[in-house]
């Protein structure tokens, strides 16, 4: 089945989607939060999470898109998930650094085996 609308796209990260794509992805979700399952109640915060986190995007490609975002409940749900995604960036910016060669080597370098002194009783 061919969608009726058009896909919201950002025209920057900073865009923030309108009520209408906020609307049509409530719906989507059945009114819960995408994480916990928690059924959205009126007074509860709901926030609208990027999927894929927009700092682990490839440069060039808008991620700041209706088919990249969720509801999510805002508070610790949230704060649990942004962890997460802060948590892969800095992974992924330690393995590029090591494999370019540009990690910093350890202070102190690992002493084999054979450089301790066994002491005999």
């Amino acid at each position: 089945m061919a969608r009726e609308t058009e896909e919201w796209v950002g025209a920057s990260d900073d865009t923030p989607p309108p009520k209408r794509v906020k609307l049509r992805l409530l719906l989507k979700y059945g009114g819960r939060c995408y994480r916990s399952g928690h059924k959205f109640r009126p007074g509860d915060k709901i926030e609208f999470d990027h999927i894929r986190a927009l700092c682990n995007a490839p440069p060039g490609e808008n991620w700041n898109r209706e088919s990249n975002l969720a509801p999510i409940l805002g508070g610790k749900v949230h704060q649990e998930k942004t962890r997460e995604d802060v948590g892969e960036r800095v992974k992924t910016d330690r393995m590029r650094a090591k494999h370019m060669g540009v990690w910093p080597k350890s202070p102190s370098p690992l002493r084999s085996r054979n450089s301790f002194k066994r002491r005999s009783a």
